[in-house]
């Protein structure tokens, strides 16, 4: 009777030690699943900040490479203005310290004006006279082609002596008269200030001047003021 008793009690223990033993083993794997699984979520979450911040560093550096961009065109642009600007400066200065009208001779004394009365003259005087030396350089008052050149006046009468006659724009003539020298020929294209002749005393003249007009033709008899014409241009007369 207690044989029997002891067996069972024996297979009993063996039973619990078996079903313990196969929990056990459960807990364990279970355990491990969730690890598993957990390690799984965690490589995850990982790889996906991996890729934002990636994302983001990629982004930063396209946005540095713009500005960078940007900067350097505003700077080109700046420059190409700066250069604009000053090339216009530039431009004006050279425009004013050369004007399109001077006076046609140097350091000289206004002596005889336009329309003044006297016995020199069958009528008004002509022109405006420009009191220099004989030998004085004579220089086109305004760039044309030279339409007269010579002695009795080349043209207008033995009173202007040697005399030059140049064609301007707009229907603008310019008279030189009492000359020693002529150093221009007929259909000679002249610059503002460039040489054309010699001051002196040939012809109708008390004295070594310069006589000279401005005219709406090439002859005789269309003069205008020619000190209010060169002021109106901006010369110092």
């Amino acid at each position: 009777m207690s044989q029997r008793v002891t067996s069972r009690s024996s297979r009993t223990s063996q039973l619990r030690t078996r079903a313990t033993v196969l929990a056990a083993g459960l807990g364990v794997s279970v355990a491990l699943g969730a690890g598993v699984a957990s390690a799984a979520d965690t490589t995850a979450a990982s790889g996906a900040a991996s890729a934002v911040q990636a994302q983001a560093a990629a982004q930063t550096k396209a946005a540095k490479a713009e500005a960078v961009k940007t900067e350097k065109a505003a700077k080109a642009a700046a420059a190409k203005k700066a250069a604009e600007k000053k090339a216009a400066a530039k431009k004006a200065a050279a425009k004013k310290a050369k004007p399109s009208w001077v006076d046609p001779v140097k350091k000289y004394t206004l002596s005889a004006s336009f329309a003044q009365n006297g016995g020199m003259w069958a009528h008004k005087h002509s022109g405006q006279d420009f009191a220099v030396p004989s030998g004085t350089q004579v220089v086109a008052a305004h760039g044309g082609t030279v339409v007269k050149a010579g002695g009795n006046g080349a043209g207008d009468g033995p009173a202007y002596g040697n005399a030059v006659v140049i064609k301007h724009g707009n229907g603008t003539y310019s008279q030189y008269a009492h000359l020693s020298k002529v150093t221009v020929h007929v259909g000679q294209i002249v610059k503002t200030g460039q040489e054309i002749a010699k001051s002196g005393n040939t012809g109708n003249s008390s004295g070594p001047h310069l006589h000279f007009e401005i005219r709406t033709t090439p002859n005789y008899g269309s003069a205008i003021d020619p000190v209010k014409f060169l002021r109106a241009k901006g010369v110092k007369v």
